[in-house]
């Protein structure tokens, strides 16, 4: 006997309506003929029974963050709140409405530039970024306006020559490791 009398009186409607149909009801498996032979408000009910008694078992207490709000959820409401989890911890780049990603791209643009070998990928690079802005601007598509300033092409090609120039007189002060000649720890004296 159950001890839940809604469960027992559900498994007693179960074997009633097997054997009305002309089957033999498996006692082993009750969940088998729920599944079977009931309707959607039978199969939730039965679900709902299993649950309640687990609960009262205790199957659910010690659960790693019972009674504790879900993190990151905020004071608004926000129905994308998974999907913006989901893109900080898979760390997913170039998703989300051209004005954010666009504003993203803008804060590392020296960056970008600077990985960038020659004048002509740079000089391209910034044409494609100001063509990336206009487009997003004539969009009507929704979400944020878009702000995002486009950059000089010609300011840009001169910043990156003064930074890259920068870093190889940065490099060329360092002592380097490849140099062929020894490092002499000590001074050479001038005979008097």
């Amino acid at each position: 006997m159950r001890d839940d009398p809604r469960q027992a009186a559900q498994e007693y409607r179960q074997a009633r309506d097997a054997a009305a149909a002309g089957e033999a009801p498996d006692a082993a498996e009750p969940e088998a003929d729920v599944a079977r032979g009931s309707t959607a408000a039978e199969r939730a009910a039965y679900v709902e029974t299993a649950i309640q008694q687990a609960i009262r078992r205790g199957d659910f207490d010690g659960l790693p963050g019972a009674g504790k709000p879900l993190a990151g959820l905020g004071d608004t409401h926000d129905p994308d709140w998974w999907i913006r989890r989901k893109i900080a911890s898979e760390q997913i780049t170039g998703l989300g409405p051209p004005a954010l990603t666009l504003r993203v791209e803008h804060a590392e643009m020296a960056e970008r530039l600077d990985a960038l070998r020659r004048e002509d990928e740079v000089r391209d690079a910034v044409e494609d970024f100001n063509r990336r802005v206009i487009e997003a601007r004539r969009q009507l598509l929704g979400g944020p306006p878009v702000v995002t300033p486009t950059h000089d092409v010609d300011a840009e090609v001169t910043a990156w020559r003064d930074r890259r120039a920068a870093r190889e007189s940065a490099a060329s002060a360092l002592p380097s490791d490849d140099d062929p000649r020894p490092q002499r720890w000590w001074r050479r004296v001038r005979p008097r």
